[in-house]
C-alpha cells in the first residue's frame, strides 16, 4: 500500500547538509518526494512509497547518524497523492 509521509523535522538542521541526508535515505528506498527548508527553520520532509520503506525513513530521521541535531519528528500519514517524480531537495 503506498502512503504519504509529511515529516516536520525540528532542531538545528538547515546548513548541515540535512535535506542531501534524506534524499541518501529515501532513494535506496524506492520513496519518491521532497525535502524543503521551511523559514522557521525546521524542514519539511513529504515522502510516498510503502508504508514500511517510509517508516525506516522517519527511523532515521530520528537516529542518531542525522547531521547537526535533530529535536523533534512530528509525522502526519496521509494517502498517496502521486505528482512526485524522483525526490528533491528545496
Amino acid at each position: 500500500m503506498t502512503v504519504r509521509l509529511t515529516a516536520i523535522v525540528s532542531g538545528r538542521v538547515q546548513g548541515v547538509g540535512f535535506r542531501y541526508f534524506v534524499r541518501r535515505h529515501a532513494e535506496p528506498l524506492g520513496l519518491v518526494g521532497t525535502a524543503t527548508n521551511l523559514r522557521e527553520g525546521d524542514v519539511e520532509v513529504i515522502v510516498e512509497g510503502p508504508r514500511s520503506a517510509c517508516e525506516q525513513l522517519v527511523a532515521a530521521l530520528q537516529g542518531g547518524a542525522a547531521p547537526g541535531r535533530v529535536t523533534a519528528v512530528a509525522v502526519t500519514w496521509s494517502g498517496a497523492e502521486g505528482g512526485f517524480a524522483g525526490f528533491r531537495e528545496r
